[in-house]
């Protein structure tokens, strides 16, 4: 059957054509819908602030392209600045907002040439390489923002690192000038050498008003406490002398002073501790004899014999740093760079990003007027605190001092975790080197004021062969509602993970990782994989555990999660008899202890365990291959001073399975061996810090005459 129709060239005519004139209307009528709505969408998202400083690149930044901008005399000149200020006082906390990230969002002004009414500019220098390194930075992190509108701290891009090259005046009044100036609410203004002769003031002498100032020399006199932030004086031979990390421990010199140009009775005191300690103390001073031409600020002499520095700062295990003109020193950094712990004689002075850095564990602090008795100090100094102190030192330096971009990014996180404090880094994320990977997790001593963002637990299973008894424990876990992932740690170097079609099907994801060696601290490790705060810890034969027992283990730990929360119990006992204390895991009215084959916990006790276990506890265990539990119970209730929490009846895991060839509680040493883990443990923590308590944690209707079904956890086992 064929369709019949009217054909033309152009296909089969279904609608009548449409007459010329029409057609000619009805696209001019779309054509300017068409523009108006492309005019709309142009108007909408075009950046309606002349401020707008999107293309920002360090080519954009140039003295000699930006725009010239004439300072009338009579142009209004700021306040010389509010010592009262503070952040809930002069800066203004709701232009930052809330936002998904806990991020203030920074704006750097347009660069612009300001110049007097002659066509003089404001500074002799205009942007030095340090403070175009520390712009650049900014606008290249997730602080910037080129949307002013959004901006909660505004930084000029007035140079104001070196007060010698300025014009006090005048840069005050181009302050004034910026477009959100407001008397400097939420402006931030960085400067490392404040003062000039003769006083030598330690803040920046600019008039700023309300200005927030990430100054290099304050003392106490001049810091606003949690307003303004200290920060180092930037070390030029930072960047261009590059000091391998040398391992720490004894070297050279016990104390080495590379400063010139300091007051003379520092440097006789310093003449007089040389002659009364003789090659202990190497005493440096400026080169007089050098060739013409010599690279002098790179050279130290001490009695015509010449050392390249700041290399030499390497040979000594501590470095003077003096105050000198100014209280803030480029030694600082040098010495930090060179791993030698500095000796810091400045009285008043604030140490930079003291608000968040423990400089107790990288530096000594001692008062100007005891400069004579700084040997006997120091040698006063354990040898292996030395070596912590030299390790932190360098660190220091490499987070928070070695480039522009580490001091710049480091002030603003500072100025941001005051706004945000509910989201601030941790001590130990300020003060601990990377190695440990404490960005990821949170003390639970010190407890967020959000919700976790990742909610559950991750169960981690240890096992090393037992494959039938291991998927019947994955899966009963899989049955508790609030299980996140699974992961099973293959501990066995000699056998493969079964394939990954013959485990259990979870709802969840599960995770196998394989161990390099077969340690019982495996199970202990800081996995990646691990983004949950609750852990759960749990062997490969526990199979007599029910989900509603899990569930209700992970529901008390969320009420005490800086506690081990666990089910098998045991005791720790002193024997009077034999003078030592005793395992013990019959059935009494205490516990002191929860094993680790089956209990919940803080992710933060795996990098304690893995990085901050005293002695050479870890390496025992490995070792024996036993005690991991008790040495897990030991970390936990010395870091609390609380005892865990045993929760549902059950004493004794009943394991009908197991052999004496499978279970290694049921060998008849076992006993032994778990009492001398105690003793060693005891021994070198230098203390027992179990507890012991008389209670356990119940389901509210577990022993009440109720229906079931009215019971949140009915299938609870009995003894």
């Amino acid at each position: 059957m064929y369709a019949t129709g009217k054909y033309t060239s152009r296909g089969p005519a279904l609608i009548p054509r449409m007459k010329t004139k029409h057609r000619i209307y009805y696209i001019t009528l779309f054509s300017v819908v068409l523009l108006g709505l492309i005019a709309t969408g142009m108007f909408q998202f075009w950046p309606h602030s002349i401020e707008s400083t999107a293309d920002w690149t360090i080519e954009k930044r140039s003295v000699h392209d930006a725009p010239l901008i004439h300072l009338p005399v009579s142009s209004p000149i700021p306040e010389r600045g509010d010592l009262s200020c503070r952040m809930h006082t002069c800066f203004d906390v709701y232009r930052c907002g809330y936002n998904p990230k806990n991020r203030i969002k920074v704006y750097i002004y347009p660069l612009q040439k300001f110049v007097d009414e002659l066509g003089v500019p404001i500074s002799s220098t205009g942007l030095s390489r340090e403070y175009n390194d520390l712009l650049s930075a900014i606008s290249d992190s997730d602080f910037y923002t080129d949307d002013v509108t959004r901006a909660c701290l505004f930084i000029p891009s007035i140079d104001v690192l070196n007060q010698n090259s300025l014009r006090i005046r005048e840069t005050a009044q181009a302050f004034a000038m910026l477009p959100r100036w407001d008397k400097g609410m939420n402006h931030l203004l960085f400067n490392m050498l404040p003062g000039g002769p003769p006083d030598y003031n330690t803040a920046l002498d600019v008039p700023r008003d309300r200005a927030l100032l990430a100054g290099g020399g304050f003392s106490t006199w001049t810091y606003r406490q949690g307003y303004d932030v200290s920060i180092p004086v930037y070390s030029p031979l930072s960047a261009d002398v590059e000091l391998p990390e040398r391992q720490p421990g004894p070297r050279r010199y016990f104390i080495l002073s590379s400063q010139t140009a300091i007051h003379r009775e520092y440097r006789g005191e310093l003449e007089r501790l040389k002659e009364e300690n003789g090659e202990a103390l190497l005493l440096l001073d400026k080169c007089t004899n050098l060739s013409q031409g010599a690279a002098s600020a790179r050279k130290r002499c001490y009695k015509g014999q010449v050392y390249d520095y700041p290399q030499i700062l390497q040979e000594s295990s501590f470095c003077v740093v003096l105050r000198g003109a100014r209280l803030g020193q480029a030694a600082l950094s040098d010495v930090l760079q060179a791993g030698c712990v500095p000796i810091i004689l400045a009285d008043s002075y604030i140490l930079p990003f003291s608000e968040v850095l423990d400089w107790k564990r990288a530096s000594v602090v001692i008062p100007e007027e005891k400069l004579s008795e700084m040997y006997s100090i120091l040698k006063s100094i354990p040898h292996r605190q030395v070596e912590e102190m030299q390790r932190q030192a360098r660190w220091f330096w490499e987070a928070y001092f070695s480039s522009m971009k580490a001091i710049g990014l480091t002030t603003l996180q500072i100025i941001n975790d005051r706004i945000y404090p509910y989201a601030a880094r941790t001590y130990e994320q300020w003060n601990n080197p990377p190695v440990v990977k404490w960005a990821s997790v949170n003390s639970p001593l010190f407890l967020p004021l959000i919700p976790p963002r990742a909610p559950g637990f991750t169960a981690v299973v240890l096992t090393y062969d037992r494959v039938e008894s291991l998927f019947r424990v994955i899966t009963e876990i899989s049955k508790v509602p609030s299980l996140a992932k699974l992961l099973v740690v293959w501990n066995n170097q000699n056998k493969s993970p079964p394939e990954e079609s013959l485990w259990p099907k979870v709802g969840v994801p599960l995770k196998v990782v394989r161990t390099k060696e077969n340690k019982l601290s495996n199970r202990f490790f800081p996995y990646d994989e691990i983004e949950t705060e609750a852990v759960l810890a749990i062997d490969d034969d526990i199979i007599m555990l029910t989900s509603d027992e899990l569930q209700f283990g992970y529901e008390v730990w969320r009420e005490f999660p800086d506690r081990l929360v666990g089910y098998p119990g045991r005791l720790h006992l002193w024997d009077h008899e034999m003078g030592k204390w005793k395992y013990e895991s019959e059935w009494t009215n205490e516990v002191s202890m929860v094993l680790t084959g089956a209990a919940f916990y803080h992710k933060y006790f795996n990098y304690l365990y893995t990085y901050k276990m005293p002695g050479d506890i870890k390496n025992w265990v490995d070792a024996h291959m036993n005690c991991e539990d008790i040495a897990m119970n030991f970390l936990v209730a010395n870091i609390t001073g609380k005892a865990p929490i045993k929760v549902t009846p059950r004493k004794k895991f009943k394991c009908p399975e197991c052999t004496a060839i499978d279970g290694l509680s049921l060998d008849q040493t076992h006993m032994v061996e778990r009492s001398e883990c105690i003793n060693k443990f005891a021994s070198v923590f230098g203390t027992m810090p179990l507890k012991v308590v008389e209670h356990r944690a119940d389901p509210v209707l577990y022993k009440d005459d109720f229906p079931e079904k009215l019971k949140s956890f009915p299938n609870i086992g009995s003894l």
